[in-house]
């Protein structure tokens, strides 16, 4: 019997650790720093530094960094807005919609956007 299952999106299988240069890079080029890029990940995901440093070098690709994430944020539902072209809370995709939050966050933090905006605190 075969289950017609939805094939992955690829995007889930493309590791962390080569997303997240381009996120730090991102910031930077706004005069950001890496460590609010590591505040935003931390805040959205549960990690401490070292796990998320453990995340990067075990090579996890972005299902395991969000499945393994200790404390995915409640408030991340006050995340609105629009990245690639699609509204993030209107993607029915958990996983999906979990990395498009992050990459929300990170255009936020290049726009400029105050932290604690970003934060949603």
């Amino acid at each position: 019997m075969a289950t017609s299952s939805k094939p992955k999106h690829r995007l889930f299988s493309l590791k962390f650790a080569d997303l997240y240069p381009l996120y730090i890079q991102k910031a930077e080029r706004k005069n950001r720093t890496r460590e609010e890029v590591d505040q935003i990940i931390c805040w959205l995901t549960g990690y401490d530094s070292a796990g998320l440093q453990e995340q990067i070098n075990n090579g996890n690709d972005l299902e395991t960094f969000f499945a393994q994430a200790p404390a995915f944020n409640p408030r991340s539902s006050l995340i609105k807005g629009v990245v690639c072209g699609v509204r993030v809370e209107e993607i029915e995709d958990p996983l999906m919609q979990k990395i498009r939050y992050l990459d929300k966050l990170i255009d936020e933090l290049a726009k400029g956007k105050p932290l604690q905006k970003i934060l949603r605190d």
